[in-house]
């Protein structure tokens, strides 16, 4: 069987790497960080990803470690209830959606690699440095830093795919004029903290508008029947220039945006309670790039953030990797010549995650909360009679169908490991 090299273990390089060793692929996989830690906060498994690791077989894990999300509300900044509507399994899909800590899912899918590659498929410490596109397959260039030397090893194989993220320098080398990621000017601090249920125990909630704006959800209930909420507070900074790098792990301070958030203690929640108690704060610009037109030639192609790097809005991020990979092991499970099965998935794929893309620029299903804010910024004794509920229906309902996670169609559909593309 052909064999593939895979840069980049996060999530989609990791499902990547399982979905192909199914197909019976001989799969490697080049990690540039020396080790694999449960790093970051939580995120968002639509159902539509959901279902696809499911297929590959974490049903009970991620439902243990995670929560199934109920319903998503949308507020405005005085906790007022502007949009509701349930979620998952409550929606009427077949599979749920998953809200779990992003280090749990990294070390689930991490020891299921080890146990289906084999721990020496997999290389940490291998930062990618270059490719060479041949006839009948690629040489990559991969360097260790570790140890205050630089060691190359050179590594032959019959493709290659990029899932090395927002920074891939895969991508860098296949674009190398792109320049830097594109800024709207907000920044997210983000952290973890353990408090009580609110509302439904499993909502997810968003507060606030485009400029000012609190997301927070629970990741995992606790015996004591408190709960790990994930929280993402969210202000637009005057235009400046963009200093400093885009790192999850980059740490922030309370002083930089908690007193913005001082007056938020909403009957159902204490937000600025919630912010203090977190152990950790992590701070992150928003950031995303221009669509490609082509994500890769011959027997190269990309993968999640190194693809299509989006705005953090709709909870697509990881599950539009995941997707990716799944699409991926699809196109190749039912081409055998490896380029066109490449070119196959990029046509795919690439419209829609643009499409996602453009969208998010958008605000995506968060217009609702613009639209509150710009039409009764002192809030509203009924939201009637500030949004239609055609109307919001409508915004939901259009962004569901770009993002590809309509609730008729995903039921309807096989996996997507086994479409016939």
């Amino acid at each position: 069987m052909p064999k593939v090299l895979i840069v980049g273990g996060g999530i989609g390089g990791l499902t990547a790497a399982l979905s192909l060793v199914e197909l019976g692929f001989e799969v490697d996989v080049y990690e540039a960080a020396p080790e694999l830690l449960p790093l970051g906060v939580g995120i968002n498994l639509l159902p539509h990803a959901a279902r696809e690791l499911y297929e590959l077989g974490f049903q009970a894990e991620l439902e243990a470690g995670g929560v199934k999300t109920a319903e998503l509300v949308y507020h405005n900044k005085h906790g007022q209830a502007i949009w509701r509507e349930p979620r998952g399994l409550e929606a009427g899909y077949r599979w749920p959606q998953i809200s779990i800590h992003r280090g749990e899912l990294q070390m689930l899918l991490l020891a299921a690699a080890k146990q289906r590659l084999g721990t020496e498929r997999l290389h940490l410490g291998q930062r990618f440095a270059s490719v060479d596109v041949r006839a009948d397959g690629v040489q990559a260039v991969f360097e260790d830093r570790r140890g205050g030397t630089v060691r190359t090893d050179r590594v032959a194989a019959d493709f290659l795919i990029g899932a090395d993220g927002m920074h891939s320098q895969l991508r860098a080398q296949l674009y190398p004029h792109e320049g830097a990621p594109r800024w709207n000017n907000s920044v997210m601090w983000r952290g973890v903290s353990e408090g009580e249920p609110f509302l439904s125990g499993r909502s997810m909630i968003m507060a606030g508008h485009s400029e000012h704006k609190f997301v927070c959800y629970p990741i995992k209930h606790l015996a004591n029947g408190r709960a790990l909420i994930n929280w993402v507070a969210e202000l637009r900074l005057p235009a400046r220039e963009l200093a400093t790098r885009e790192d999850w792990n980059r740490r922030g301070h309370l002083d930089e945006f908690l007193p913005h958030f001082e007056g938020w203690r909403f009957p159902w929640l204490d937000v600025a309670g919630l912010i203090r108690s977190a152990q950790t704060v992590y701070v992150y610009p928003m950031v995303d790039r221009d669509p490609l037109e082509v994500w890769g030639h011959g027997r190269i192609t990309l993968l999640g953030d190194a693809a299509h790097p989006m705005y953090p809005v709709g909870s697509n991020g990881a599950s539009q990797a995941i997707l990716d990979a799944r699409t991926l092991a699809g196109c190749l499970r039912g081409e055998p010549e490896l380029e066109t099965a490449l070119r196959k998935y990029e046509r795919v794929r690439q419209p829609l995650t643009a499409a996602i893309t453009l969208a998010n620029r958008q605000q995506g299903p968060e217009a609702c909360m613009v639209l509150a804010e710009q039409r009764a910024p002192q809030g509203f004794a009924d939201v009637s009679e500030v949004i239609s509920p055609d109307e919001l229906a409508t915004i939901s309902a259009k962004y569901k169908r770009v993002a590809g996670f309509s609730i008729d169609e995903l039921n309807a559909r096989p996996s997507l490991a086994q479409i016939q593309y």
